[in-house]
């Protein structure tokens, strides 16, 4: 969504596929990180702050600039799943895993 001026939404194209196996995840995963290393390590001051549109067939939703769009659109959305997992993690008596520091489930005093 980052690499483009603007980002058309539409729900007609929306195809959502399921992952094969885990292998797949994994990949796509890897990819993903990887393209988006490359793309924040090289993106310039003027890209950075240059203004990205979301559009409707065609009709503007929101315009901003673009890190604003990473930081509300990507890396917060991050966040909010990953307090869902946390809360998955908890309710399956999955011991928590350190997020910002330990977590209730970490003994502070194991060696």
């Amino acid at each position: 969504m980052a690499l483009a001026d603007e980002f058309e939404i539409s729900p007609q194209a929306f195809n959502q596929s399921g992952p094969k196996d885990l292998a797949e995840i994994i990949a796509a995963l890897d990819s993903g990180v990887k393209t988006t290393q490359e793309y924040l390590g090289g993106v310039s001051d003027s890209a950075a702050v240059g203004n990205w549109r979301l559009t409707a067939n065609g009709k503007q939703i929101v315009a901003m600039p673009r890190v604003a769009m990473i930081r509300a659109f990507m890396l917060n959305h991050w966040y909010h799943h990953r307090g869902q997992l946390s809360v998955y993690l908890r309710l399956l008596e999955v011991p928590v895993p350190t997020i910002y520091g330990p977590s209730a489930d970490e003994n502070p005093f194991a060696a």
